[in-house]
């Protein structure tokens, strides 16, 4: 299962009129750790930096599902958090649990048909009771380094 870890990335940006702001950016990051979660965040961003940068915060993120799509469009990223309704077999009562998942949505409307179309094979009652649009700029899933073999 995904260790998802939300890394803030500082940095001077350049603006439409030629002038540079601090900003600071959150990325999500699928990492074991921290120390790996903000060594996997440099590694990532670096190719797209050209002056300093720092990460500035990291912080664990609970997500049970992440629903991405190569749409370009769909350029934005949604918090749903979904109610589960279970039904206790010994007491008879149902209990809900809430879980948040991403989606990659170009709106709105957008992220609530991928998600119900990604939840479509789910065997469980849910409920969506919020959906909101997230700072996210993007998200790096967890890639094995893979050593080169050494010619013999």
């Amino acid at each position: 299962m995904a260790e998802w870890f939300e890394c803030k990335v500082k940095y001077e940006k350049n603006q439409q009129d030629g002038s540079l702001k601090k900003v600071c950016e959150p990325y999500l990051v699928d990492a074991i750790n921290f120390t790996e979660a903000e060594r996997r965040i440099i590694e990532e961003i670096k190719p797209f930096m050209t002056g300093d940068f720092e990460v500035s915060n990291i912080a664990k993120a609970r997500y049970a599902e992440i629903f991405e799509t190569i749409d370009d469009s769909a350029d934005r990223w949604f918090k749903a958090k979904l109610s589960f309704i279970t039904l206790d077999e010994k007491s008879g009562k149902e209990k809900k649990s809430s879980h948040n998942v991403l989606i990659q949505a170009s709106d709105l409307r957008d992220a609530i048909k991928r998600l119900d179309e990604g939840m479509k094979g789910s065997m469980m009652d849910y409920i969506i009771s919020s959906v909101a649009e997230t700072a996210l700029i993007d998200v790096y899933h967890y890639t094995a380094d893979i050593p080169e073999k050494a010619e013999a």
